[in-house]
Formats: structure tokens, sequence, C-alpha cells
């Protein structure tokens, strides 16, 4: 008898039970009182969902560190029919996370579009670079330059297009985020609770018309179960000891100053959940 059937077979039934449960059925929750004085950081978001996807870290500094979080909906999407229901099912899963939303109203983000209409390209730049001038963010998440999926990739070029054109002293720091693709060389690995990723899970299937499709919301768990794995060799010390987390996600974690990205972590950093989140950005 293979003593991991019982296992294995438990796990099957978890995620075919999490594929019946209720989409769309978050409801706005009432966000907490956010000092003027609170640091903000921006989530350069290039679908609907993906600010829950890699929302581990910023859920944390929402609810742990009381900083103002922003989800900026680079794009609604491709399919122009599904836009106005995305758009509203992008307010109801934020709301529940108590993330505040903004749009770009921007489309075809790739660099097919950087390199062939440049004058459009630059145009989408300078709007990216006056969200951040307006909002002086403390931390930016955008996805890294080789995320898989051409309007993630796009996004990546948007940002760090928009961030060369700010002032010299403009400065603010850097989260690179993981999805279609894997980052190479990740820094970060960030602890989630089973609450916090049981509301990413929610927010997720808020995005009803999505996840209909694929189920992607209860294959989020096990996404971040494997990130423990992954980040615990690529973020530690190969073959190193493993941190002692059950979910994660991976980031890489880096500073623009003087018009340029810089490192600032010396070795890779596993952030537990009896760490407070703010700390990464001092």
């Amino acid at each position: 008898m293979n003593p991991f059937q019982k296992f294995v077979s438990e796990s099957a039934r978890v995620f075919q039970n999490g594929k019946k449960l209720p989409r769309g059925s978050c409801k706005t929750t009432a966000r907490a009182k956010i000092s003027p004085a609170a640091p903000t950081t921006l989530l350069f978001s290039p679908h609907p969902d993906d600010e829950c996807i890699i929302g581990g870290l910023a859920l944390r500094l929402r609810r742990e560190a009381e900083w103002n979080v922003i989800n900026v909906a680079v794009t609604l999407g491709g399919e122009k029919k599904r836009q106005v229901p995305r758009l509203r099912e992008l307010k109801n899963a934020c709301g529940f996370l108590g993330f505040a939303l903004i749009g770009t109203g921007l489309e075809n983000i790739n660099l097919e579009a950087r390199e062939k209409n440049p004058a459009r390209w630059q145009t989408a730049v300078g709007l990216i670079a006056r969200i951040l001038t307006g909002y002086r963010p403390r931390a930016i998440f955008l996805p890294h330059e080789a995320d898989g999926h051409p309007t993630h990739v796009g996004v990546h070029f948007l940002v760090l297009d928009a961030l060369i054109n700010l002032p010299h002293d403009f400065e603010c720091f850097v989260v690179e985020t993981e999805f279609w693709g894997q980052l190479t060389k990740p820094n970060l690995l960030v602890e989630s609770g089973v609450e916090d990723v049981a509301d990413l899970v929610a927010a997720l299937a808020c995005h009803a018309g999505e996840v209909r499709r694929n189920p992607y919301h209860a294959r989020l768990p096990a996404w971040m179960l494997d990130n423990v794995r992954r980040g615990a060799e690529i973020v530690g010390v190969h073959g190193g000891a493993a941190p002692d987390f059950t979910f994660g996600t991976i980031y890489r974690l880096r500073k623009w100053s003087r018009s340029r990205l810089a490192d600032i972590l010396k070795n890779g950093k596993y952030l537990s959940r009896s760490e407070n989140a703010a700390g990464l950005f001092r």
C-alpha cells in the first residue's frame, strides 16, 4: 500500500471541491481608514486578476503595515466584449482586498507596439509617468522582463520607460513579479498565512468570467505551495534548509535610484509572517 495514496487523493478531492465553490460572490469590505502619511504602493497589473495572483506581499503591506495599496489596471484584456464585465469584476476583487483602483484605458501594451508605433507608446509612457509622479509611491509592483505573456512583458518595459523619463532624483522600491514565466534570479520569498491566501482565492474568484473557463483560482494555493519549494533553492542557498512556510510568493526586490535599478539585498531574503512587511522598504 502506497502511504501517499491518501495524501494525493485528498489533494485531488480538495481541488475538485474548490472548483465548485461560488464564483463572483465576494463583497466589498470597508477599507480601514488610511493615514494621509501612509506610504503608497502601486501595482501595475497587466490584466484584471493579476492583482490577486501576485498580491501576497501587497496584501500584507495593506493589512499589517496599513499602506495605501493602489492597483493600476494597465489593460482590461484584449477581448472587447469582456472589458466592461472585467472592470466590474476587478472593482469587486479590489474592494474585497481593500485595494484602491485606477484605470488607464490602455490597450495593446506589448513589445510589438513599442517597436512599431513609438508615438502611441510614448503617449502611454507619459500616462504612467504622470501616475508615478502624482502618487510618489514608496514601492511599485510590475512583472519581470520575461514573464511569458506579451502584455506582462509589455507592462514591464512600459513602466521602466516611464521611470527613465522621470527626474533623476525620483526614487522608489521596485518589486518584480512572476506568473507566466519564472524569475531566473529572484531574491525574495514572502510567506502568506491561510487567511490571506483564502482571501486572495476569493478575490480571484470575483473574476468570474475568467475562472469559469479555467478554474485557476482553485489552483492558486497549490502554486503558492510550490513557490516555497522553488524559492527555498533559488532565493536561498542551494542545498540549504527550506523555510518552514506553507504558502509563499517569489519576487525580485530592487530600488530605482539615480535613474537605474539598483540591487539592495546582498543575499536572498525569506520574509516570514512574524516580520512586518514594511521592513523591506526602509
